[in-house]
């Protein structure tokens, strides 16, 4: 297959006092926790601390991530112990929540999140009203993890920059969440290629693989779509894992050709299929005309929908969560063989005035992808989590006995500006790539 990149410049809008509130996506359900808390109210106020009963729910997303994994935490505070510390009404958009998730089980640890500054008018000595945090976390071990609502802080700027406190008293808070961690996945690394795409019934095929296991024997098999057929022979993978074999093809529907260990094939781990045709030469009777109509393969190819994007902007001081979406990219698969595909994305720092960035790791996505009606693959979403330069999956199509169709593919974008960020433009370049 070959491999086609685009670049789509993010551009991270100006970081400015009185940008527009973030919406964070919706998260999997969690379980509403009490939880006492000892809040202390700003000094100016003249108030005594406040013990009082608090609740809140902690969600994650993905629902069932992998060892390596970027988990997003929020963290909802619907019921603080404490309210509004003074006597004068809060406008809307002053109040700006911090928090530590509490984390238990497989991974310890603690979690830190922040909310925008997004708030409806609060009276004097009011309710603060529900507020939403949002941090990540890497999966370090496979098993259940444990998140529990921990510390919180509600910073109100209006006339004085004043903070109430809350710490979690007879700690820790009760269980709101458990995640399920799976060990990660190992890509499967068997390689096979062909000495000829094509030959006429008879004809021997040179077939090379590597990255099997040493010593293992392996079965090299002709297929009809997703069907066996009695064309086979075998070989013994060397040292180093590769292996040689000459595979006589007769089998007018033979499809492809694969390569694998073991009783039985699985095309999680074999290598292939790799396409190959048989010639029909079939002679032609007395009388008779042979008739051939063709269709001919296509490309792999994607576009999108543009090159920019102009992301929300973040509050100087505040930092947290700079969100856009992608310029849809649209995918069409018209080589008409088994192969799938791939899209995957990788991130730049993000460079900003002065000489400031934003690290490429704090770019996190949520992928979609939606297969056009009649198309003969289906499309899956990778992972929501961190890009970085490493790169992460977009959106693929698996193999199968025929394969095409047209795609798009989407992402929720979100970049986490650290607090104190330079005010300015921070810009940085997403190269998406189609293998």
């Amino acid at each position: 297959m070959r491999g086609r990149r685009l670049a789509a410049v993010l551009g991270a809008a100006a970081l400015m006092v009185g940008g527009g509130a973030v919406l964070a996506a919706p998260a999997q359900a969690a379980t509403a926790v009490d939880f006492q808390t000892h809040c202390i109210p700003p000094a100016v106020a003249g108030l005594p601390p406040i013990d009082g009963v608090s609740n809140a729910t902690v969600s994650v997303a993905p629902a069932n991530p992998k060892v390596g994994d970027t988990v997003t935490v929020t963290y909802t505070l619907t019921k603080a112990a404490a309210s509004n510390p003074t006597d004068i009404a809060l406008p809307a958009d002053v109040v700006t929540p911090r928090a530590n998730v509490v984390l238990g089980g497989v991974q310890t640890g603690a979690v830190a999140v922040t909310g925008p500054k997004s708030n409806p008018p609060i009276p004097g000595k009011g309710s603060f009203p529900p507020l939403v945090m949002t941090g990540t976390f890497v999966v370090t071990a496979p098993g259940a993890i444990t998140l529990s609502p921990g510390d919180y802080t509600i910073h109100t700027s209006y006339i004085l920059e004043l903070d109430t406190v809350c710490t979690v008293t007879d700690g820790p808070a009760p269980v709101s969440e458990t995640v399920t961690a799976s060990p990660a996945t190992t890509p499967n690394p068997r390689t096979l290629a062909l000495g000829s795409a094509q030959g006429d019934p008879g004809t021997a095929v040179a077939v090379t693989g590597g990255h099997f296991t040493a010593g293992a024997t392996v079965t090299v098999l002709a297929i009809a779509g997703s069907n066996p057929t009695a064309d086979m022979t075998s070989a013994t993978a060397d040292a180093q894992g590769g292996f040689t074999a000459s595979l006589v093809v007769n089998d007018l529907a033979t499809t492809g050709i694969v390569a694998f260990e073991g009783a039985s094939y699985d095309p999680a781990t074999a290598a292939g299929p790799a396409a190959y045709k048989v010639n029909d030469n079939t002679p032609i009777p007395p009388g008779s005309q042979k008739l051939n109509a063709s269709v001919t393969a296509g490309t792999l190819s994607m576009t999108q929908a543009g090159d920019t994007v102009e992301m929300t902007p973040v509050n100087f001081g505040d930092g947290g969560a700079s969100t856009g979406a992608l310029q849809t990219v649209t995918v069409k698969d018209f080589r008409g063989g088994a192969a799938g595909w791939s899209l995957t994305g990788a991130v730049t720092d993000f460079k900003g005035p002065g000489g400031a960035a934003i690290g490429a790791d704090k770019l996190s996505w949520t992928p979609s992808c939606t297969a056009k009606a009649g198309s003969l693959s289906v499309c899956a979403a990778g992972s929501p989590g961190a890009v970085g330069t490493a790169g992460a999956t977009l959106a693929t199509t698996p193999n199968g006995t025929v394969t095409g169709g047209e795609f798009t593919a989407d992402a929720g974008l979100s970049l986490n500006v650290p607090a104190y960020s330079g005010p300015g433009t921070y810009s940085g370049v997403l190269t998406l790539t189609l293998t």
